[in-house]
């Protein structure tokens, strides 16, 4: 349990925030103790391998900071949303019957009557529709002619929230759709098409603001392409690789540091077009995680202590999950084919596909 220093009410241990004031809750446990598989912290091994590696940092139009000896570490800052999004506004004041629960409308976590904030994200509370305790969970009916396929909402603790029956052919979800997309304020009016062709389903982002994710299987690397988009818990990352700028065209050279010994950079999306830090690849690649790892995230709860691996094997940039708790997700940015048991990112909330 850990203690709110603020009003002294317990919580539990994977708690943010508390759930009596709100604040947020102390994270002072130590970082977990290297597993003897698990690579060596920071960059140090990698730079002894390479040879004498530049401290500049590659490229010519944007500087990208030099690696110290220890593991990265982002500078300490408030952990940004996932994207910019108008944020529904609460619905007045409702009291919260005995033995009722709360659900939470931003990460439809299930709190108990009396908690004003959520225990999941910290969302304040008041106000939110309450449901009966051992209420069962509604489920949208199946419209007449509905396909085979089945989208179902899941809950952070992986519990299901309902689900919708995908009519064949071709179907734009979003917003705009209802069920159990009105909701979720960080989907779009118009927010991804889904297409059924003999047996076989697809999904397309219709350009949304927030896009669609397709969660990676474990252990399973996948090619990243040049400027992909992935997510691990809160974090938005973009793969940048590095690549030499040419003279001009009158024939002057361009200034900037070698990149002997780096392919790429990662730079974090705090908003649209715009990017924060930004951390160096070398070809040896590298880890990302909350508490292991050469670039780490340590005030984001969602991220696992060892999350992911980004690598570089013959040229091209691979990601892989490393058996996170929450999992590692690629932004879709054209039509994708997706099979029974995939789960789809779409604005905050999950959607396991059943065929």
């Amino acid at each position: 349990m850990i203690t709110c220093p603020k009003c002294s009410k317990d919580n539990q241990d994977h708690y943010k925030f508390c759930l009596g004031c709100g604040a947020e809750l102390p994270r002072d446990v130590a970082p977990k103790p290297f597993a003897p598989t698990t690579p060596a912290q920071g960059m140090k091994a990698a730079a002894a391998a390479q040879g004498n590696v530049p401290q500049a940092a590659p490229m010519a139009t944007a500087a990208v900071p030099a690696p110290p000896a220890a593991a990265f570490r982002p500078q300490a800052a408030p952990v940004p949303p996932p994207a910019p999004a108008p944020v529904a506004p609460p619905a007045p004041s409702v009291a919260a019957p005995t033995g009722g629960t709360v659900i939470c409308p931003q990460c439809s976590h299930v709190n108990g009557p009396t908690n004003v904030f959520c225990g999941s994200c910290g969302f304040r509370l008041g106000g939110q529709p309450v449901r009966p305790a051992q209420a069962p969970v509604p489920i949208a009916s199946p419209a007449e002619g509905a396909g085979a396929v089945v989208l179902t909402a899941l809950r952070a603790d992986g519990s299901e929230a309902g689900t919708y029956h995908l009519p064949g052919g071709t179907q734009v979800l979003g917003r705009d759709t209802g069920n159990i997309f009105a909701g979720d304020s960080y989907l779009s009016p118009r927010h991804a098409t889904f297409k059924q062709t003999s047996g076989h389903l697809s999904v397309k982002d219709e350009g949304s603001l927030n896009g669609v994710y397709k969660k990676l299987a474990r252990d399973t690397p996948i090619e990243l392409k040049p400027n992909d988009v992935f997510r691990i818990g809160q974090e938005i990352i973009r793969f940048e690789p590095l690549t030499s700028q040419g003279p001009t065209p009158d024939g002057v050279e361009r200034l900037g540091a070698p990149a002997k010994g780096y392919v790429a950079r990662i730079a974090l999306i705090i908003g649209r077009d715009t990017t924060g830090n930004a951390f160096p690849v070398p070809e040896a690649g590298i880890h990302l995680g909350r508490e292991r790892g050469d670039v780490l995230f340590p005030e984001d709860g969602y991220v696992s202590g060892l999350h992911c691996r980004l690598g570089w094997e013959n040229g091209k940039a691979t990601l892989t999950d490393l058996g996170s708790s929450n999992g590692t997700f690629i932004r879709l940015k054209e039509e994708t084919e997706v099979r029974s048991g995939d789960v789809l990112l779409m604005g905050q909330q999950l959607f396991r596909i059943t065929m």
